[in-house]
């Protein structure tokens, strides 16, 4: 599978008529997980976001196992035994804990950073995580995942294959 995205428009395209430009909403935006793709030119698995408040795109550059662990959830598959990020969510049950969002916070030297946030008796938690791990929690868990523009400022997708970070 060829990985296509459309590039996000330019600024100017976003800028409202009159030359007022509104100001940029801060903080992370919330993102879809668009799909698992195989980029066919150097073959290897990539996750894809769309942020939901202005429609960029980020391809990250995943293993195999870690894009198993992210296409299983998104296409409705049930495993007939648990994946370990399955067994994670039903720990977290068990110990009365509960996953409440996840977010990419940050792209330096070609590896990306992540969060998961965990709520539970004795308050919140922070953990850092891959962020291929915390989408696949995520997924399951039917919470948020969020990204920091800073990530989509340096990690966009511009109709290029993605490059080959580590997670």
């Amino acid at each position: 599978m060829t990985l296509l995205v459309a590039a996000a428009p330019e600024r100017a395209q976003l800028a409202p008529r009159g030359g007022d430009v509104a100001p940029r909403a801060i903080g992370p935006q919330e993102a879809e997980v668009v799909a698992v793709v195989m980029d066919a030119r150097t073959e290897t698995p990539a996750v894809v976001l769309e942020g939901k408040r202005d429609h960029r795109r980020l391809a990250m550059a995943i293993g195999a196992a870690e894009a198993t662990g992210i296409a299983v959830p998104l296409h409705g598959i049930t495993p007939p035994r648990p994946l370990t990020h399955d067994l994670f969510l039903t720990l977290f049950g068990r110990l009365q804990v509960s996953l409440t969002r996840v977010v990419i916070t940050d792209l330096r030297d070609d590896i990306y950073y992540a969060t998961v946030h965990l709520a539970g008796a004795g308050g919140e938690l922070t953990l850092d995580s891959r962020p291929s791990d915390a989408i696949a929690l995520a997924i399951r868990a039917h919470v948020p995942v969020l990204v920091e523009d800073r990530v989509f400022d340096k990690g966009g997708v511009d109709g290029a294959a993605p490059r080959r970070p580590h997670i």
